[in-house]
């Protein structure tokens, strides 16, 4: 199966040696600093379907980005199909090796099929009761279903929309949604029978780690019942995989507006509290962050002129945008950020955060003062 090697991102790396402070080594993979997203509200909406990612997908590539995501459910399937498009068309160009890409979806969320279906509901009941999938009770709000079955029949349909072989990282798509109902431990039972799933997956090529993406699940207030602990879901993992196990991936929102793993007590590691950042730092998890620029809901009012200095002091960058990028990008304990773009010339605007180094830590730590 063709998965992300070390030796083919290095090589990636490389082709952008000019670029500063933008590539780092994680699990014996080169991740990009930045990472395109594919993600767009309201996906019921004609107008989500009359643009495509295949040319963002494209130019982030040809600019050095090698950390792609999406989910099984980003426009009902047609932001996976538009990248594996697009994947297709960089390696028939020979643009770019499958080996040099670190591919992640996600599987949680019911991904009805583009045209819409009639009846949505006829097609829950055709598609994923009937044929044994989940029963009624396992579907949340008619549209989240957290089986084992399930989450591999929509890895399934992901590979086949993606055009490849295997996905480097598969998250389990915000399972805090059935926590409520569930209640904690038989939440974290229906955790295990997944993750045991995909430790199988992992053992036939199918991906290479697996993880867990959420919204507020890591970071909800302490007395929430919506809260998840990053340590319970570690030990899960080395219960059906060993020590060696494949779960080694959060992805979690985090922005200059929205900066709770970073400061944030949520968690706790052997009975200490402590952020998510550190937890995950502690058991040996690596971040990938999302909502990096919260859906262009930061830019309501400019940065303040400190903001701007702190983060960029040479001034080499020229609006919120990419300050606000150049944040997450200098975030201690972050393996990669998420943005999406779908407009080549806004991706290439991005990337001017290449020309310079990352923030200094003892910046970075002023900008929670300012």
């Amino acid at each position: 199966m063709q998965v992300a090697t070390k030796d083919a991102t290095y090589n990636f790396a490389k082709k952008f040696s000019n670029y500063k402070d933008f590539y780092t080594l994680h699990n014996n993979l080169i991740f990009s600093k930045l990472g395109l997203g594919t993600f767009n509200k309201e996906p019921y909406k004609e107008e989500n379907y009359v643009f495509h990612y295949i040319e963002g997908v494209k130019e982030a590539v040809k600019s050095g980005i090698n950390l792609i995501d999406t989910a099984s459910n980003y426009r009902y399937g047609q932001s996976e199909k538009e990248i594996g498009i697009a994947l297709k068309e960089l390696m028939d160009e020979k643009s770019i090796k499958r080996e040099e890409l670190i591919i992640c979806s996600k599987g949680g969320f019911i991904q009805l099929d583009y045209p819409f279906p009639e009846n949505p509901y006829e097609w829950i009941n055709e598609n994923i009761i009937k044929t044994k999938l989940a029963n009624k009770d396992d579907i949340e709000l008619d549209q989240h279903c957290l089986t084992a079955d399930f989450i591999e029949w929509s890895f399934e349909k992901s590979l086949k929309n993606l055009g490849v072989e295997a996905i480097d990282i598969y998250f389990l798509h915000n399972p805090e949604m059935q926590l409520l109902k569930l209640g904690y431990n038989k939440f974290l039972k229906r955790i295990e029978s997944i993750f045991k799933r995909f430790e199988k997956m992992a053992d036939k090529g199918l991906i290479k780690y697996y993880g867990v993406a959420t919204w507020n699940g890591f970071t909800n207030d302490k007395r929430s019942k919506e809260l998840m602990n990053l340590e319970d879901l570690v030990n899960i993992a080395k219960k059906v995989g060993g020590e060696e196990h494949r779960f080694k991936y959060i992805q979690t929102p985090f922005n200059i507006g929205k900066t709770s793993i970073y400061t944030m007590p949520t968690q706790s590691v052997n009975n200490e509290e402590c952020t998510l950042l550190q937890a995950a730092y502690r058991l040996g998890i690596g971040v990938i962050s999302s909502s990096s620029l919260l859906q262009m809901n930061l830019f309501k009012k400019s940065f303040k002129p400190e903001t701007g200095y702190l983060l960029d002091s040479k001034m080499v960058l020229k609006n919120d945008i990419q300050l606000a990028l150049q944040f997450v990008r200098s975030t201690p304990g972050l393996v990669s950020s998420l943005f999406a773009s779908k407009v080549p010339v806004h991706i290439k605007e991005n990337l001017e955060i290449t020309k310079i180094k990352a923030t200094p830590r003892s910046n970075y730590d002023l900008m929670y003062r300012v």
